[in-house]
């Protein structure tokens, strides 16, 4: 779980703290999803103390009408959450308000339009008052990101780059170069939520991908289970878990058991 290791960064070095940490334990870390306000609005902070306590990194999806890189499950969570009123003001106010903090750093996972809405001005400051450290944002290229990238440095929060096994490769170098907290590396084309088994030629992109970055690499999309965990371990510092998590919370399961039960390397 993240703690120590990151004690002593600030902002966005607290997540590449973290996922260093938990790989220097055994790894890989666990970076945990879950949508803001689902399946149950009153249990948010709950969810999130729980969840932040079994993984090394949190990763707090802002419900959008539109999630274009997401699947059923995240698309159908984050439709429950709206219906309930979720925001990202009230989000941020949550965070604001949760104590004591959250043990593993947060990130937030957004869609372009609510980050707008809110006010890029407004956003950083907000955001390091209610503890975020990052920001993931699935539907802003690289090349239109330069004032919101430089609104949240000035606060001390990071964006992570995604990247693709079809990235070409001086594109890999430019988002690795100029990425925060870690390298977001999708194992597939298409949206969250699938189960696959990870190919060969994609443990090759994230070792690649591993040696080039500078900063920590984490895979995600697609993993559900201790088994896709364990075929990835040595090659990526991370794994991104999402969907799988959010269908333990739908049914009412224990998401600090389903975490453990993905541990390998301890």
């Amino acid at each position: 779980m993240a703690g120590a290791s990151a004690a002593a960064a600030t902002g966005h070095e607290t997540i590449g703290a973290a996922i260093r940490g938990a790989r220097a334990r055994g790894g890989p870390a666990l970076v945990a999803y879950l949508t803001a306000g689902f399946p149950r609005k009153e249990q948010f902070a709950a969810d999130v103390m729980r969840v932040a306590a079994a993984a090394d990194v949190l990763e707090i999806g802002v419900p959008f009408t539109d999630p274009m890189a997401d699947g059923m499950t995240i698309q159908r969570a984050s439709h429950a959450a709206l219906a309930q009123g979720v925001s990202l003001r009230w989000i941020l106010d949550e965070l604001s308000a949760l104590s004591p903090r959250p043990v593993a750093p947060l990130l937030l996972m957004s869609y372009l339009n609510p980050l707008l809405a809110f006010g890029l001005d407004r956003l950083p400051g907000a955001a390091r008052a209610a503890g975020v450290s990052g920001f993931i944002v699935p539907d802003l290229p690289f090349e239109e990101s330069a004032d919101l990238k430089h609104a949240l440095a000035a606060a001390g929060v990071g964006l992570v780059q995604m990247v693709t096994p079809v990235t070409p490769r001086a594109r890999l170098a430019m988002l690795c170069a100029q990425g925060a907290g870690f390298i977001y590396a999708v194992t597939m084309t298409g949206t969250t939520g699938k189960s696959v088994v990870v190919p060969d030629a994609v443990l090759a992109y994230l070792s690649g991908l591993r040696a080039l970055a500078k900063i920590p690499v984490c895979a995600g999309f697609g993993i559900r289970s201790r088994e896709h965990v364990e075929r990835l371990a040595a090659h990526v510092d991370g794994v991104v878990v999402g969907s799988a998590l959010v269908e333990v919370l739908e049914r009412g399961g224990d998401p600090v058991a389903f975490l453990e039960g993905l541990r390998v390397g301890r």
